[in-house]
């Protein structure tokens, strides 16, 4: 048996499942402190399927509250940023590229120090122990709670941040250290964001998974925890606390990856609409195809994979303007949809309005809405499909009729059949698709290596390349029998001349004897 819970900022979701069978599910408001709802979501699936939390075998959590916190410009560490890259990155300080607003929601100073590398991985400058201490003591003497540190040129070759995140570490105790290479690809820059971002909710993370473990073991749950990824992944509590910023997203990807589960399909397109937003990705082999471009977050770019998602204004509290031609507005009530829609007793025109006026769904007071104006109802089904197709067209990398899975509760919006889609398949608990999501997570690794070779060299290479990522799968307690490369990536590096490319393989496993089965209709 195992649980998925997805704590979100309007609901939190869950699942328990018996070897991929649905054996009870759990939806209701996030609580303020997070644990107490993951606690009642324990409870409730326990209570409706008769198990005991010794049962359990795993507990896997999604959750916001990392991406709220930095969006939302709150609980963030004190940060000292050092870089490696004296005398060649002076001219853009850190920080340089972020809202107002959030770099001044951040206590942060940065320090110069000697070190990093050049594009084809030679030093750039040796590193200055002595340099490194002297920054150490101004770090502990500012008062700053967190270090980030960045190398130039860093993934090509990170034996500069080693060794300097060492010297601090042994002059800073108690300090926690994001290394840049841990998180970001070549892009100094948006590598040195996401570390930055990373250690601004080391704090939490520490105080987060703590409440994490406690609310386990208050229930007597003894199963190992571990925390959804923003690439359908999942991290034991001990990597989340390192790596807060891995959760980023990972609601979208565990929606997208529980509506292809529930669906039985590891290849499709999946339409998750919630209260506020209609999310579009594509999913192949299980797993959510990833953006290529800079990923932003809350107007920060960082360079760090995140799910390939199209996000339209489309959501059950969207607010309806019935003399528009288009009446679906960019305007939403959002989480306040129960108090506010005038099926639920409120005073405002919603999407979920016209879709019980429209036969789409039957929830609250359909009498509220008997009197609506038919071609109001037709003009806004119109807009949220043709929207939608729309948008699933521009999603797909190749040329056909592709099966579309709905998800989320704000899909009874959508209609079962979509012009030029094919076909539309709407599965039972599609509302909890984001827990189901997190409870059939995997654990994954990615291995990137800056490799010379020939042709006839490039077999071997690639293999050995495939096998440090499957041993670093097996070492994050991946079952080796089940592993399975689901990405290849291999890039010419002009500038280095020579045969010189960049190799990424990326291989996900279930979690070792405990298989997540296969879904049931």
């Amino acid at each position: 048996m195992r649980v998925g819970i997805d704590v979100g900022g309007t609901h939190t979701d869950a699942a328990l499942l018996d070897n991929g069978h649905v054996v009870a599910v759990h939806k209701d408001r996030t609580t303020e402190d997070v644990t107490s709802g993951i606690v009642a979501a324990l409870a409730t699936l326990l209570g409706q399927s008769g198990y005991s939390p010794t049962d359990l075998e795993a507990v896997m959590v999604g959750t916001t509250h990392f991406t709220n916190a930095f969006v939302e410009a709150r609980d963030l560490a004190s940060v000292a940023v050092v870089r490696l890259g004296y005398p060649a990155t002076t001219s853009v300080p850190p920080l340089s590229d972020w809202p107002e607003t959030l770099s001044a929601a951040i206590p942060w100073e940065w320090f110069l120090c000697r070190g990093g590398r050049e594009f084809d991985g030679r030093p750039s400058t040796a590193l200055d122990e002595a340099e490194l201490i002297g920054v150490a003591d101004r770090i502990r003497r500012a008062g700053l709670e967190t270090v980030a540190l960045t190398g130039v040129f860093a993934p090509l070759e990170p034996s500069s941040e080693r060794a300097a995140a060492a010297v601090l570490a042994a002059h800073l105790p108690g300090i926690p250290i994001t290394v840049s290479s841990d998180l970001g690809q070549l892009g100094f820059l948006a590598r040195e964001n996401a570390a930055v971002i990373n250690s601004s909710l080391r704090l939490l993370a520490r105080s987060t998974v703590a409440a994490i473990h406690s609310a386990m073991t208050e229930i007597g749950v003894q199963a190992p925890v571990y925390m959804s990824q923003n690439d359908g992944t999942l991290a034991d509590l001990a990597t989340t606390r390192r790596f807060p910023v891995s959760t980023f997203t990972s609601g979208p990807t565990n929606s997208l990856r529980g509506a292809a589960f529930l669906s039985g399909l590891s290849d499709c397109t999946v339409v998750d609409v919630g209260g506020t937003t209609a999310d579009i990705g594509v999913v192949a082999d299980g797993f959510p195809r990833e953006t290529s471009t800079t990923a932003e977050i809350g107007g920060v770019a960082t360079n760090f994979r995140l799910p390939d998602v199209v996000s339209l204004p489309i959501g059950g509290g969207s607010v309806v303007e019935p003399d528009s031609e288009r009446p679906i507005s960019r305007r939403s009530v959002g989480h306040r949809l129960l108090e506010r829609a005038l099926v639920f007793g409120g005073d405002t025109l919603t999407a979920t309005d016209l879709a019980v006026a429209g036969g789409r769904a039957r929830i609250g007071d359909p009498a509220r809405v008997r009197d609506l104006p038919a071609d109001l109802v037709s003009r806004g089904f119109r807009q949220i499909d043709d929207d939608v197709a729309a948008a699933v067209d521009r999603a797909q990398l190749r040329a056909g009729r592709p099966a579309v899975v709905l998800a989320g509760g704000g899909s009874i919006l959508v209609s079962d059949s979509l012009a030029g889609i094919g076909r539309v398949i709407r599965p039972d608990h599609l509302a909890v698709a984001n827990a189901i999501g997190a409870a059939t997570g995997e654990i994954g690794a990615t291995v990137e290596r800056l490799l010379e070779y020939t042709d006839s060299e490039r077999a071997s290479a690639m293999a050995a390349v495939t096998e440090a990522a499957r041993a670093q799968a097996r070492a994050l307690g991946a079952d080796q029998a089940g592993l399975r490369v689901v990405d290849i990536e291999e890039s010419v590096v002009p500038y280095l001349g020579g045969g010189r490319f960049r190799v990424r393989v990326r291989v996900v496993g279930p979690l070792e004897g405990k298989e997540a089965g296969v879904p049931t209709h």
